[in-house]
């Protein structure tokens, strides 16, 4: 074998070894398996359960409580039995919303799901599809963003920054917000 051969031969061998394309791995290996390719279990829990799953991050970093873990802080933030009952009753509102939503979410994902396991998908299934699953996300986000726009208004301006402060999160423009809402 000539030099040439000898050493594309070597290269090859090593490639394949070394965990070229044939051992190379999708970071979505392993999904294939899920009940809805989309959805891990654990989302698919949150979603059935009313969780929040990072939803309403645009209202909560920006120095808008949520009402769960508002509840979660009753006594580091003091609530009245007041803010206690209306934070509660936030909660509640937010969570039955969210679990018939997020069930919707589930049985739409699981119908984009099937229709591409059965190989029975178009463009214009397709759209519709995404479309309702696109429709069902943003009344769930709106849901849960609504919670902290409604969390926010019970709580005082005190209490917020406390609540920024367990939750962990550095300063920001959450304080303009809340000097310009309760007059200080």
């Amino acid at each position: 074998m000539n030099r040439a051969a000898t050493s594309l031969l070597v290269m090859g061998m090593s490639f394949f070894s070394a965990g070229g394309f044939a051992s190379e791995s999708s970071p979505y290996s392993g999904e294939e398996q899920r009940e809805i390719k989309a959805l891990s279990d654990s989302d698919i829990a949150g979603l059935l359960s009313g969780k929040g799953m990072g939803y309403a991050k645009a209202a909560e970093l920006n120095g808008y409580p949520g009402p769960a873990h508002v509840l979660e802080l009753t006594e580091e933030l003091s609530l009245t039995v007041d803010q206690r009952a209306k934070s509660q009753a936030i909660f509640d509102k937010m969570e039955v919303a969210a679990k018939a939503l997020g069930t919707e979410l589930v049985a739409a994902e699981r119908a984009l799901d099937q229709a591409f396991k059965e190989k029975r998908i178009d463009t214009s299934s397709l759209s519709k599809l995404v479309e309702r699953i696109g429709d069902i996300e943003s009344r769930l986000r709106t849901v849960h963003l609504k919670a902290h726009l409604q969390q926010s208004k019970i709580l005082d301006a005190g209490q917020i920054m406390k609540y920024m402060a367990l939750r962990g999160y550095q300063h920001g423009d959450h304080e303009k917000h809340h000097e310009h809402k309760h007059g200080g």
